[in-house]
This record gives C-alpha cells, structure tokens and sequence, in this order.
C-alpha cells in the first residue's frame, strides 16, 4: 500500500492534468458540500539491477528491443531465484512486471533445453489469454520454436492434440489442471516428464475453500511429477496479500523465498475521499453514489482522463453506464468511447474493450471488479470507486488500475449510503493505514482432503506409507472398506468405475449459465449469466441492462437456460427481491446450557425470488412492481448455531436482543475464518430472534458449500475460543455504540448493539 502524506497540493513543479483534474475535482465536490478527504502518496523512482549472469543473450536482446535493457531489483532478485531452481513468491504493487519474473527464467531454460516444459495457472480464462498475447509476442522476437498454448474448456479437440504433444507452455486455469489434465497424465507424458516450472499468478485469489482445493491439486501434480521423474520449481505472484509466505507455502507445500521489494517505479497518488451531502435532513437521505459517481467520472472524463469506474454488481454497472454516456451528451461522439464490462459480456466483447482501453479508443470504462485482476488495460489516468468494494485489498487493487505507468494517478472513492461506507468516511485512517487481509486456508481440511485423496488414487495407486495429508492411511483403509479401492501386494487401486473429479468442483459457484438471445429476424446472442444471479437479472418482465442498451425479457425457459429479450426504451430498471429460509435437518451433536445452547448439523437453505420493483432511472424512485413466478432453488449444507438461553438473553428487550444478535453475528462472521483458516466469503451467516428449531434467539453460521466442507464442526469444535475472541474484539474497540470493526453496520445512532451483544457473550461464557 503506498505511503500516505497529508500535504496537498503537491508541489509546483508537477502541473500535470491528474494533478490538477483533482485540484478542481476537489474544489468542485466542497462546493456542493458533503465531505471531501484527499490525500497525496508519494510515489517511489525506479531502481534497476543487472541480469543474473549468464542469462541466454537472444532473451536479452528480445527484451531490448521492447525497451527493457535492465530488469527492476525484485525482477533481478526473482530471476536469479528461480533459475537457481529455488521457489519464488513475488509480491510488488500492480503493474511493476511481474509477469518478467517468470517468463524470463522459463524462456531462459527452454532456450536451452528444448525438452523442458513450463505450466501456467491463471484463476481465469481471460488473465491466461491476456498472458498469452503478451508471452507470444517475446517468443515472436526471439525466433525460436518454442510452442506455446491455452488449455481450457474454449480449446477444440484438434487443437488440444496439439497442445498435448508440441506445447512448451501451457496456460490454464487450476479447474482444467484439475480435471482435464491431471486425470489424464498418461496423454500429458511430454509435459511431466520435462515440467521444469509451475507458474501460479494471482496467489491471492487462492484464498479459503477454493485455496484449500487448489493446494490439494497442487499436491496431485507434484505426485504426478515424481511419478515421472521431474521436480518442478514454483513461482508465484500477487499484487494484495498480508501473509505472501505463509499463504504460498501452504498452496504449493513447500518453503518459498519471498521477493516483496520492488524496484518498480510507482506513480504519484492523489486519493480523494467523497461522502455525498444529505439531500433529506428529515429523513437523512444522502445523495445517491451512483449519481456522485456519475458526476465524478464525467468530469474525469470531459477533462481528458481516460478513467475506470468501479462498482459493486452487474446491474450498477449497467446502470452507471447509463447515467454517464447521457451525462457526456453535450460533447459529440463522448458517449460512444465509455463502455461497460463484466461477467456476462460475450469473451469477444470483452477483448474488444480491452484492446480499446490499451489503444486509446475508448476512454472510460464502468466495470464490476472483473477487472480488477491484471488484465492488461493500458495507462488510465483516474480511479473512480463507487462504494467500498469490501475489502482493504480490493480497494487499493481496484485503485491501482490507474497510473500504471510513470504518471501520477487520481483515486476517488465516492461513499455510499450504506453504514460500513459511513464509518469509513467519517475515519478515513482506517483505508490508509489498515494493513491488506491475509489470505487463509486450510488444505488440510478432511472434507477436501478426502475428495481429492480419491482424485490421486485414481490417477496413481498408492503405496504403503505413502503420505498425502494427515491421516492419508485412515482414508485409505476406509476407501478399501468402502470398495471404492482395493489393496494388494502393498499398494492401494483404484477399483469404482466413477471419475471422481467430476464430482469435486473446486469453486463453489455454479458453472451453470444461462445464455441471454435478442429475438428477431436472425436472433443473436447476447449475453450470458450464471445460475445463482438468474432468478434476479433475468426473469419474466425483467430490464435487462446490457452495453446501456436496455432489453424486456419476453420469456425465460428455465429448463433449457435460455432467456429471450427484446430492444426497449424505457425509464425504468428492474431491481428483484430474494427471500432465504433456513431450517434445521438433523443435529449432529449438541452441548446445552442455561445460558448457551451450542449445536452443529446439516441444515436446508432455500432462495426464492420473489418480486421485482420497478425503479425510475435517476430519481430512484418506485414507480411498479410484480412477482416473479420462478421455483425456489436450495442448498444442503452445514452449520453451527449459538442459541442463547434466558441466563443470556433474558433482561433483554427486543430492540436490544435484534441488535445484540446481529452483532454477535457480525463478529463470528468475521473471526471464524481465522479458526477454520477459510476465507469470509466461504461462511454464511442467519440471525432468527426466535428460531422455530431452537426457540430461543439464535445465531447461524453456515457453510456457503453444498454439503458442507467442515466449517461447522470446526466452528463448534472450537465454540469457547471463538465466542471470546468476540468479546475481546468486542472490548478492544474504543467506539461507543457499535461500528463496524466490532458489532457491523448499525443503522440507527445510538444503537444498543454493542451493549447487548456484549451482554450475550459475557453470559454465554460464564454460564453457558
């Protein structure tokens, strides 16, 4: 995170137009009133090292003909690592050239070794076709025969023959390593016996469940590459991450040496802080971030900075994107250069766009954080952040989109009316001086482990005393009980006719989509979007937004996934409403008590759309409804629940309980990860001031994975620690009533959110 300097405006001798769009920007947002906090961080110079000695001369003059006759000190460093066969992580800011860090030693040892191989794990398709433009090009320079090749669900047969036998890269992702090349080795037998290194970007999206299954294919490969006599050197890379170490180690299961300084140059940052005024005193109604944000990014934009806008969803990003092509009307042929991105454009509509940032042509982009990772988007000027995205990662990482180069850069966070948004306006110490989250997992989770125990059996017999996780002959013994294996002569078999990879989806999202078609003469496609979000986006009556064209969705056949739309103009958007139920099944173990009840078990989750609002574009205003008439989907999973007794909850009213509980919520949420080494996002949470299964107040923590991955038990396994890690968060927090470090975002002034949830957690430990 760069470092933050109070003093503002920089000095004189730098009038550049990021510096001075964010002198008037500022003076612009204290005239229509709000808040305004900026900030200027220097930016560091470049410092260079030399290339590790004997490094191939024709890479060295690929480089320089691109303009790269000396590597930065952490390329240097990492090079000289890796080419000593050591595993390397590198952790520098956003655009300080990473990717040179592991091209540069796998084109080096291929130059001199035909035989060797390299793989390459992206967490997505579109990074890996990034990488692959870029990586081709220095191929293209040194004139050697070098193959290199995606490998994903888009690659044909004919060409995956190809990449099979010729490739000496191989770009993919860990889903298609998981299931289409692992399960398949003895096709793969040029990539293995020669695999020389194992490249793994974007380390810190590998965080939590979808970490935990990653570190466990990881665990396969190596298997595999031992099976053929090779023993690959790792490096890995990411921009945002507080424990780069300990993260990479537990990924790829080995020491790593860490490469964290970098030599990069980094642009000045001039980052601005914008709480909208309150339009409604009676009601406290602040102006909305979407029409801030307009306003801010069509300053940007009209000023001559090319500009990101982030937001939070698919329909605020298509929203925005409406607000700012009529806000840049006034300018001939403005509206046409600002474009849309996100999950559900078509892959070549977002190459397009792509290739539009990098050469100039489109000037301003409204994106979800699909772009956030580092897709290569050229050298935009501003920043422009609508709504706290979440996480202090993100933030900077959204933010570092702009001033890629060595120009300085204008960052904006437009607040939102939400309270999380709220408190950070009012203690902007927190964004600036709060270190970036760690990233946790935990691969040695059993519920996982397990999975792909029999994964790696299936591609390789075990034998005897071979380890693969704790406990690996437990499972092992139990997987022979279960004829799923069969042991002889000292080695265990693969014996079930089932392809366990297929039944282990190592994200926990739907690869389900439904795919968007305009009617017509000659109907075309769209778009396209996953399972979870249709009920919301594309159901019966639904505006779908698209490119800021707006669209009626005319019928959805749920069975075939296809939705049908048509061209309208109107001045309205859709926004629908999604109801979840949770219910108890079955409990699995239970420790009562007067004042805790503490119980975990499978429960049933349902989410069922229900209606949809009709919202006038600008005003914000309700102007209809209707409801959807779409079936419920479900979700079988496991959770641990608190259920407080009346030696807990008794002196409590309702208000105080409601908040008390949400609070307590708020902090389990936030501190089990660190007990069960997964990632926020990995847990669900419920609050039922009475719930029909315990009859007392009750909180949930769930598994956000169908079937469960042992969360739960581990949650419940670990109940006391983590009930008085609550409170002792809950006391270190110097807030009077509750903010959202401590008891989350509370609504009201004055809540009694802290007091309660702190009465709840006293008794609970001194009388549960």
């Amino acid at each position: 995170m760069p470092r933050p300097r109070p003093a503002y405006p920089p000095p004189a001798l730098r009038p550049l137009r990021a510096d001075l769009a964010g002198q008037a920007l500022v003076a612009e947002l204290q005239r229509r009133g709000g808040t305004v906090v900026s900030r200027w961080l220097e930016g560091e110079p470049p410092r260079f090292a030399s290339w590790p000695a004997g490094l191939d001369e024709r890479l060295v003059a690929a480089l320089a003909e691109v303009g790269i006759s000396r590597p930065y000190t952490h390329q240097a460093e990492a090079i000289a690592a890796a080419l000593a066969r050591k595993n390397v992580v590198v952790v520098t800011p956003t655009a300080s050239g990473k990717t040179l860090c592991y091209n540069v030693p796998v084109l080096h040892t291929i130059l001199r070794d035909p035989s060797a191989r390299a793989l390459y794990l992206f967490p997505t398709k579109a990074l890996a076709q990034d990488q692959l433009d870029e990586l081709l090009g220095l191929v293209g320079r040194l004139g050697a025969d070098i193959g290199v090749h995606t490998y994903d669900g888009d690659t044909s047969a004919e060409a995956r023959r190809v990449v099979r036998s010729a490739a000496h890269i191989v770009l993919t992702n860990p889903d298609m390593l998981h299931s289409g090349i692992l399960p398949h080795h003895t096709r793969w037998t040029r990539l293995f016996e020669g695999l020389e290194y194992v490249v793994i970007d974007e380390l810190h999206q590998y965080r939590g469940v979808f970490g935990a299954h990653v570190a466990n294919v990881i665990r396969r490969l190596r298997r595999i590459c031992q099976f053929y006599g090779s023993d690959p050197a790792f490096i890995l890379c990411s921009a945002t991450i507080g424990n780069p170490a300990e993260l990479a180690r537990a990924v790829i299961g080995e020491d790593v040496v860490v490469v964290d300084r970098s030599g990069a140059p980094s642009s000045d940052r001039f980052v601005v802080l914008y709480n909208p005024p309150v339009v409604n005193p009676q009601l406290g109604i602040r102006q909305s971030s979407l029409l801030a944000g307009r306003d801010v990014a069509a300053r940007l934009l009209l000023s001559g900075l090319q500009t990101i806008v982030f937001t939070g969803s698919r329909l605020r990003v298509e929203v925005l994107l409406t607000y700012l092509r009529e806000a840049l009307r006034e300018r001939p042929g403005a509206s046409e250069r600002v474009a849309g991105y996100r999950g559900g454009y078509l892959p070549n509509e977002r190459r397009r766009i792509e290739a539009g940032l990098r050469d100039g042509s489109i000037r301003g982009v409204v994106a979800t954080n699909a772009l956030e990772l580092g897709i290569d988007i050229g050298s935009l000027a501003a920043s422009v952040v609508v709504g706290y995205p979440g996480s202090i990662a993100s933030l900077w990482q959204q933010f570092g989109r702009a001033g890629r180069r060595d120009e300085p850069a204008l960052c904006v966070l437009v607040a939102s009316s939400n309270p999380l948004d709220q408190y950070l306006a009012a203690h902007p110490e927190f964004i600036f001086e709060t270190p970036v989250e760690q990233g946790l997992i935990d691969p040695d989770n059993l519920y996982v482990l397990g999975s792909h125990l029999k994964c790696a059996a299936f591609e390789l017999p075990f034998e005897e005393g071979e380890s693969f996780g704790p406990h690996t002959e437990e499972m092992l013994n139990l997987l022979v009980e279960d004829g799923v294996l069969q042991r002889a002569k000292g080695r265990y078999y693969w014996m079930s006719d089932a392809f366990p990879a297929e039944n282990v989806s190592l994200r926990t999202a739907s690869t389900d989509n439904f795919v968007i078609i305009e009617e017509g003469p000659t109907p075309r496609v769209i778009g396209e979007c996953d399972r979870p979000s249709a009920p919301l986006l594309i159901h019966e009556d639904a505006i779908y937004i698209h490119g800021g064209q707006q669209y009626q969705v005319e019928r959805l056949d749920w069975d075939d996934k296809k939705a049908y739309v048509r061209p309208v103009a109107v001045d309205y958007y859709t926004d629908a409403e999604l109801a979840v139920d949770l219910k108890v099944l079955d409990v699995a173990a239970s420790v009562p008590g007067a004042a805790l009840t503490t119980e975990h078990g499978e429960v049933a989750l349902t989410f069922l759309a229900t209606i949809f609002k009709k919202v006038k574009l600008r005003t914000h205003e309700n102007v209809g409804w209707g409801r959807i008439a779409l079936p419920e989907e479900s979700m079988h999973t496991m959770a641990a629940w608190f259920a407080f007794g009346p030696e807990a909850a008794g002196g409590l009213g309702r208000r105080e309980l409601a908040a008390g509980l949400e609070g307590v919520a708020h902090l389990a949420r936030g501190l089990a990860p660190a007990f069960c080494l997964c990632d926020p996002r990995d847990v669900g949470v419920d609050v039922q001031v009475r719930s029909p299964h315990t009859g007392l107040p009750t909180v949930f923590l769930y598994d956000l994975v169908p079937g469960g991955v042992g969360l739960a038990p581990r949650i419940f396994e670990l109940r006391r620690e983590l009930l008085r890690a609550c409170l002792d968060t809950l006391r270190a927090c110097d807030c009077p009533w509750g903010c959202p470090s401590c008891v989350g975002a509370q609504a009201e002034p004055r809540s009694p959110a802290k007091a309660a949830a702190a009465a709840l957690l006293e008794a609970a430990i001194e009388h549960g």
